[in-house]
């Protein structure tokens, strides 16, 4: 993370805070519209914009396109029972678990046996092009990730 710009660690920051304020319910006053736009922009709970993905994962986009270069933020609530295979991201991710205990591993083996628990305030950062898995033991789990898009997974299981 020494080769990030402090601007851009401290955006990641913020994003994080936001993202724990919004699942904590600590910005609820809706009387916003004495609030300059061009200052801040604002995302209640209720306008979340929840998509469920293959692996039954559900992801809202706080900020910036995963798809496309540049900045992103998003939440994935992530089921119990599902984890990912062994796999690596081209640029650096920054993961906060929010809520419930979040199961990680590195290696191209897949091994849930020997994964580390990270509980709900923990943060981790997934460094680029190392191969790790991860997921949601026996409970549902939030997390806040952020990075620099597009957000690719590149699959490096050996079997």
């Amino acid at each position: 993370m020494n080769n990030i710009p402090q601007r851009t660690k401290a955006a990641w920051f913020s994003a994080a805070v936001l993202a724990a304020a919004l699942l904590a319910g600590a910005a609820t006053n809706p009387d916003i519209k004495s609030l300059n736009p061009a200052a801040i922009a604002i995302k209640f709970p209720d306008q979340l914009k929840w998509t469920t993905l293959d692996n039954g994962a559900r992801m809202a986009v706080l900020t910036g396109d995963p798809d496309k270069p540049g900045y992103y933020a998003l939440l994935y609530k992530w089921p119990p029972h599902k984890m990912s295979r062994p796999h690596y991201h081209p640029h650096d991710r920054f993961v906060t678990v929010i809520s419930g205990t979040w199961w990680v591993g590195t290696g191209t083996k897949f091994d849930p046996d020997h994964t580390v628990p990270l509980p709900a305030g923990s943060f981790a950062e997934h460094f680029a092009k190392q191969i790790h898995y991860d997921g949601a033991k026996d409970k549902e789990v939030t997390l806040e990730i952020a990075g620099e898009g597009p957000a690719t997974s590149i699959p490096a299981e050996v079997k």
